[in-house]
């Protein structure tokens, strides 16, 4: 499957274990030292979209996904996975030690806004994830309240299918379905609070959570970044058009354009970004981290 995504060897690094790449991060375990036993996730500069990952590289951009997750660690005030930042020197800045969760396989989607999937689910059925919404939405409508719609967390190189709640209950039991609905909702809230005061719409996020032998739910992965959010800027928000947005809606929409000359249906493999599509991604990303933490890159 790596191979069919392109995804690159993942780089050996002295005292791991290499055991999972996915679309953007490599997951090792660390076998010698103070932490053997424990996680090390790497953050590279690899971008995906419309489930492929693409040829080229967003400079700094697995740095950046880093230093937004662990802000928001710090912010969000639950229980996380990150144990350490005292990583190897040739992965410094984009990796992190992390403590081995029973991860939960359910991508814990909330959204505030509707658009993307949700949008095009609500066209068809009026709901997202059988959560019933109001006649007369739009692209970029302000949603009644956060709703929590979930995915199953596809293969690499498969993608994420929206279910519904029932369908996380009979997956994974009812308690666990619930908390995770509980704690989507209210991290969410307090994000979306968080990135309103600083001009930034929290339009949409994904969650993934496991749990500690002693049954503690932790929020796991990456998060809050431009990967598994959008994120528009609020004094543009206009309902009934596509957003300005601070994450990678640029590749996508550069990809979908006539510029690109690629047919999203073909199953053929995107092509290389040109130079100032990446630029701007990059920016974007740079963009995002500094208006939301108030720190420079």
């Amino acid at each position: 499957m790596s191979s069919e995504l392109n995804i690159p060897p993942a780089p050996a690094i002295p005292g791991t274990t290499h055991l999972h790449s996915g679309k953007v991060r490599d997951l090792y375990r660390i076998d010698e030292g103070e932490h053997a036993g424990k996680l090390l996730m790497v953050a590279s500069d690899r971008i995906s979209a419309y489930d492929f990952v693409l040829d080229t590289t967003i400079p700094d951009k697995g740095e950046i996904l880093t230093r937004m997750s662990l802000w928001w660690f710090e912010q969000l005030g639950v229980p996380h996975h990150v144990l350490s930042v005292d990583v190897p020197e040739s992965v410094l800045g984009r990796a992190v030690i992390c403590e081995p969760l029973e991860m939960y396989p359910v991508e814990c989607v909330a959204r505030g806004y509707l658009t993307g999937s949700g949008l095009a689910d609500y066209r068809a059925t009026g709901a997202v994830c059988g959560v019933a919404l109001p006649d007369g939405l739009d692209d970029g409508s302000r949603l009644p309240e956060p709703i929590f719609t979930p995915a199953t967390k596809a293969a690499v190189g498969d993608h994420d299918e929206n279910v519904s709640f029932e369908a996380v209950v009979a997956q994974i039991g009812a308690e666990p379905a619930a908390s995770l609905r509980s704690a989507t909702l209210e991290i969410y809230g307090r994000a979306e609070t968080i990135a309103r005061e600083r001009g930034i719409i929290l339009a949409d996020t994904k969650f993934e959570f496991g749990v500690r032998d002693d049954g503690t739910l932790v929020l796991g992965d990456e998060v809050l970044t431009p990967d598994s959010s959008r994120f528009w800027p609020a004094a543009e928000w206009e309902p009934g058009r596509t957003q300005p947005s601070f994450d990678k809606q640029i590749v996508r929409n550069w990809l979908t354009s006539p510029a690109s000359g690629w047919d999203r249906s073909s199953g053929v493999r995107p092509p290389a970004l040109p130079d100032d599509v990446v630029a701007l991604t990059r920016a974007k990303y740079v963009e995002a981290y500094e208006t939301l933490t108030g720190l420079r890159f």
